[in-house]
């Protein structure tokens, strides 16, 4: 989320940014005593020369930010099978990772260097910290994990389908309603955090109603189908600009954020209802 996400406020992330090249051409500056004049035989070879990786030239592309996705992500599961076995054995303890995550979150944000260490690191409290509730909800009901996981790869698949045809792009106006939207969301469930800890509201609180928690649903559904078409358009844009090939690590964390919140809300939404029936 570029204008959202402050995991892609960097430059490199930018659609006006140009890290690459001379005078935003997005061309390497040839070095002192470049010789101009080549003869057919030397561009021919240059042609004929296979295009260089990315850890040649060591900037950001899609292969291999896919390939730094499968990292993350497989770390962030292997987390949560982890959490979700040592729970019943830690208890509340499990809550720690949350906290953990939470500064390592905000260290992989403000960090000008993006570090793959760093943000597996996150990937792993992370993960623990979403087996752990996970297997909480689980007592709602054992669908309320499946139905949750299933909602959460829809949503991703779906949107991220839709933005590689074409069809779906952000707007300047689209994300200012974003933004009021994610605020005023934002706002609510703080609100209804404070009910339910000081014992004003029990249970879910204002979430309890099945008919308000549907439309509720139905907004973070929207809301974070466009919070990844802007991940995805940044992490185009970070291609584009010709990023150094570390800014994968920090495309990786920005989408991660996204896919997990919206599986946590996912996973209350369900609980809910489960609970409603």
């Amino acid at each position: 989320m570029a204008l959202t996400n402050p995991a892609f406020t960097a430059p490199e992330f930018s659609p006006r940014g140009n890290v690459a090249g001379a005078r935003g051409t997005g061309v390497p500056t040839p070095p002192p005593g470049y010789q101009q004049n080549v003869s057919a035989q030397q561009l021919g070879d240059l042609y004929d020369r296979p295009a260089a990786s990315s850890y040649e030239t060591d900037r950001m592309s899609y292969e291999d930010t896919i390939k730094k996705a499968f990292i993350g992500f497989g770390v962030l599961v292997l987390g949560a099978v982890a959490g979700w076995a040592i729970t019943p054995v830690v208890g509340p303890l499990i809550f720690a990772f949350a906290l953990v995550g939470f500064v390592l979150a905000l260290v992989n944000t403000f960090k000008k260097k993006p570090s793959g260490g760093l943000v597996l690191a996150y990937a792993a409290a992370q993960g623990l910290f979403v087996g752990g509730i996970s297997l909480l909800y689980s007592g709602f009901g054992g669908g309320v994990v499946p139905v949750a996981v299933i909602g959460t790869l829809s949503v991703v698949g779906i949107t991220l389908a839709l933005f590689m045809s074409g069809k779906v792009r952000s707007s300047p106006r689209a994300t200012k309603i974003f933004l009021i939207a994610l605020l005023g969301y934002a706002a609510f469930s703080l609100v209804n955090f404070v009910l339910v800890t000081f014992g004003v509201i029990g249970g879910f609180g204002l979430f309890a109603n099945p008919l308000f928690n549907l439309a509720l649903m139905g907004l973070v559904v929207v809301l974070a189908a466009y919070s990844l078409v802007l991940d995805f358009e940044a992490v185009k844009h970070g291609v584009e600009n010709g990023a150094p090939r570390s800014f994968g690590w920090r495309a990786v964390f920005g989408i991660m954020v996204t896919v997990v919140w919206l599986y946590l809300e996912l996973l209350r939404f369900v609980a809910i209802f489960s609970s409603s029936d």
